[in-house]
């Protein structure tokens, strides 16, 4: 076998073994659906086998939200629980959770993937098909 068919078998099976054991613990950055800009930072850990996300820091904004609706109106939002009793569901799909939006302080079901690098994070009301996605990039 040739040396570059060994390298593209080696390279194959590193990510293939990334993909099949990505763990969404750790640190991501939030996307502005409709601006394209990073929003914030949210910490994801496993609290007795549930993920749980907390924003870590605002990077676009004020840290204290005076346009927030409900329980965040006015106040710091670091440190704030937005995420919250995902499991696993294998392949690297997490469900079974809900994701508050700070803005208006609505709660969601929620739902993520975990591809390694990103994260796709849903928010819906009822069924899957009822909500929207976004893309959370890991940070390193």
């Amino acid at each position: 076998m040739k040396t570059w068919q060994k390298l593209s078998l080696i390279a194959a099976a590193l990510t293939l073994s990334t993909a099949a054991f990505a763990d969404p613990t750790g640190t991501w950055r939030t996307i502005d659906d409709k601006t394209g800009q990073a929003k914030s930072l949210v910490r994801i850990s496993n609290e007795g086998g549930k993920y749980v996300g907390r924003i870590a820091e605002i990077l676009n904004g004020p840290s204290v939200c005076d346009i927030c609706e409900g329980e965040f109106h006015g106040k710091n939002l670091i440190g704030q629980t937005i995420l919250w009793g995902l499991k696993s569901e294998g392949d690297n799909k997490y469900g079974g959770g809900r994701i508050q939006d700070p803005k208006n302080g609505k709660t969601y079901n929620a739902s993520m993937v975990d591809n390694g690098n990103s994260l796709d994070v849903r928010g819906y009301i009822g069924v899957s098909a009822l909500g929207r996605t976004q893309k959370w990039q890991r940070v390193k």
